[in-house]
């Protein structure tokens, strides 16, 4: 059954289109998530579903007696209500006592375990997460969401993950989690350019289809181009206008005109860093209290030149506290943070370096630096702004008709502008859309230093990280290698036994004062023998995969071999990693056993 349906929606804003005559309808079982560049107007189409923005023109049609719930960007809260008036604010009175063992429990996922609290004194981010309960509890069959993994942790992102699969109802959401996305949207739809393009499926099928639009596009445009080539020699010849025949030639050439001159709107990050020396950062026994609680207890760590580091954690663990200290922001209350003679830091806090609402968008990038050395060469702050989708016309125009993604992609421009060899990102994916996360990725990859990121996105941390930090209680701070889902899979095996204790009725055993004697490490006969051949497989793997690119090079005009060479470029690629992976498996345990046969020293 159709919920709503929106039909040819238009809405502008002085200077700007956002929705051209769009149109979308919902079921009352989709799951469809809502994504586009920040600034194209997602949360606009989101207001106008809500009924709280009217539309330029078009129209609206709901089912009767249909409930609608919204979680806003920025939600307002009563300060003298406890949380769980809050909670229950939209409830019927008369179901309160049922459902209060359900709110108490979604507020407990979400952090907070005092309900007869009030939010006078919460931050923003501790808001957004009792306005997320607020909305859950709410009776509707609409709910909209807009950011709701914004101030979540993991642990309470993988839980309103599993809640929305679950729920029953259609659900409208703006996110920019794309594992979020991925598992719970059963639709997408990309506002682009003012035009709305919906798809069946969930992100993973959205990116396929997506590019095979594109290539059908690309392949229109390069026909028009053709055409465009043809009729522009026809009008320089000076053919008359007299014929019906030659004035829809003429109307046709200036249709063309319009199609191949039109801008680009894609979001381009070039490599900005000055040269880094052989001493990087030294964390050296780091200890940082607030109170009696201990944030970060003794913690070392030599950072590497190339190194990329996630940080993680439960929200209040410290993980800002220790990148402030990193960054020279805050003193550790003993040990010491040291910086290399070359290190020039670029430091991108969670709240952002906001600018006031009079200053011009240029102006606020100027401040920083009127020019920047680049790969490309030297590129005025103005070609920058273009490279981040700020064009000539927005400008010079204050920050306040900006939206919240367009100010963080803004302040993310002014970070990079002081060209840093060292980036500490404090939950740099807020706000921020998929296409520019994308890029984003690719920058911090080709990037020419080293990166410490906290963030919650787990996507993010599976592109970017090679080092995952986690936060616990006490100020602990346990060190993994590889990315966050390396992570995970390590995770899981230590909270297995405690879990599983905890099912049976007994208590975990307390650790020994006398260590157990560690099973002694040996190969089989298998793995012995995939030990010896593995170098060769690998160096034949190497091989396969240097002569796909090559033959990529030389079929860069066969579309159709292309494709193939592509996707056994990818396989031969997934194949190496596991070997390499599973060589370095094999190695530590050939050298555990090595280092036992010798002895002690």
């Amino acid at each position: 059954m159709i919920l709503l349906s929106l039909d040819k929606i238009s809405k502008s804003f002085p200077g700007k289109v956002l929705l051209d005559k769009v149109s979308l309808y919902i079921n009352d079982s989709d799951k469809i998530g809502i994504i586009g560049i920040n600034g194209t107007g997602k949360t606009t189409l989101l207001n106008i579903i809500a009924g709280q923005t009217a539309p330029d023109e078009g129209t609206i049609t709901m089912s009767s007696g249909m409930r609608i719930a919204c979680l806003e960007q920025n939600p307002v809260l009563d300060k003298n209500l406890s949380l769980l008036d809050i909670v229950l604010q939209k409830t019927d009175p008369h179901a309160r006592d049922a459902l209060a063992f359900e709110a108490k429990t979604i507020l407990t996922k979400l952090g907070f375990f005092d309900f007869d609290m009030n939010t006078s004194a919460m931050s923003e981010g501790e808001k957004k997460r009792v306005a997320i309960a607020r909305a859950l509890m709410s009776p509707c069959e609409l709910l909209i969401l807009d950011e709701p993994t914004n101030h979540l942790d993991s642990d309470m992102v993988q839980w309103l993950e599993t809640y929305l699969q679950r729920y029953r109802g259609a659900i409208v959401m703006v996110t920019h989690d794309r594992y979020f996305l991925e598992r719970v949207t059963n639709r997408i739809a990309e506002i682009d350019g003012g035009a709305l393009y919906a798809y069946e499926g969930h992100y993973s099928q959205f990116l396929e289809r997506k590019a095979q639009r594109e290539i059908d596009e690309q392949a229109a445009q390069r026909k028009n181009r053709s055409l465009y080539k043809r009729e522009l020699e026809w009008m320089q010849r000076g053919a008359r206008a007299r014929s019906t025949k030659s004035k829809s030639r003429i109307e046709r050439f200036e249709a063309l005109q319009d199609g191949v001159t039109e801008a680009s709107t894609t979001l381009a990050m070039d490599s900005v860093s000055t040269r880094l020396g052989k001493k990087i950062i030294e964390i050296k026994n780091v200890s940082k209290s607030f109170g009696d609680r201990c944030l970060v207890k003794d913690f070392s760590h030599l950072l590497g030149r190339d190194e990329r580091i996630g940080i993680i954690g439960p929200n209040g663990s410290g993980k800002s506290t220790l990148i402030k200290m990193i960054a020279g922001i805050l003193s550790p209350d003993s040990g010491s943070v040291e910086h290399g003679a070359t290190v020039n830091i670029g430091y991108l806090s969670q709240t952002g370096d906001i600018p006031r609402d009079d200053v011009r968008v240029i102006d606020y990038i100027k401040e920083v630096a009127g020019e920047v050395v680049t790969g490309e060469g030297t590129l005025s702050a103005a070609k920058m702004l273009e490279r981040f989708l700020f064009p000539s016309n927005v400008q010079w125009t204050p920050v306040n008709r900006l939206s919240g993604g367009e100010k963080r992609r803004l302040y993310m421009l002014r970070v990079l502008m002081s060209a840093p060899n060292v980036l500490l990102l404090d939950e740099p994916t807020n706000d921020l859309d998929t296409d520019t996360l994308t890029v984003l990725e690719d920058y911090l990859e080709g990037f020419g230093g080293a990166v410490v990121t906290i963030s919650h996105d787990r996507y993010f941390l599976d592109k970017i990280a090679d080092t995952i930090l986690e936060f616990r209680d006490g100020g602990e701070i346990r060190r993994y290698t590889g990315n966050f889902s390396d992570y995970l899979s390590r995770r899981e095996p230590e909270a297995a036994a405690p879990a599983a204790a905890a099912v049976s009725g007994k208590s975990a055993p307390e650790p020994s004062r006398t260590p157990p004697r560690p099973a002694k490490p040996k190969l089989t006969f298998s793995q012995q023998r995939e030990l010896d051949t593995i170098d060769d497989v690998i160096s034949d793997l190497e091989d396969q995969l240097r002569r796909a690119e090559e033959d990529m090079q030389s079929s860069a005009s066969d579309y159709e071999k292309l494709m193939t060479l592509t996707a056994e470029k990818e396989r031969l690629e997934e194949a190496l990693a596991e070997k390499m992976n599973r060589w370095v498996y094999l190695n530590e345990i050939a050298e555990q056993i090595s280092s036992q046969r010798q002895g002690p020293a």
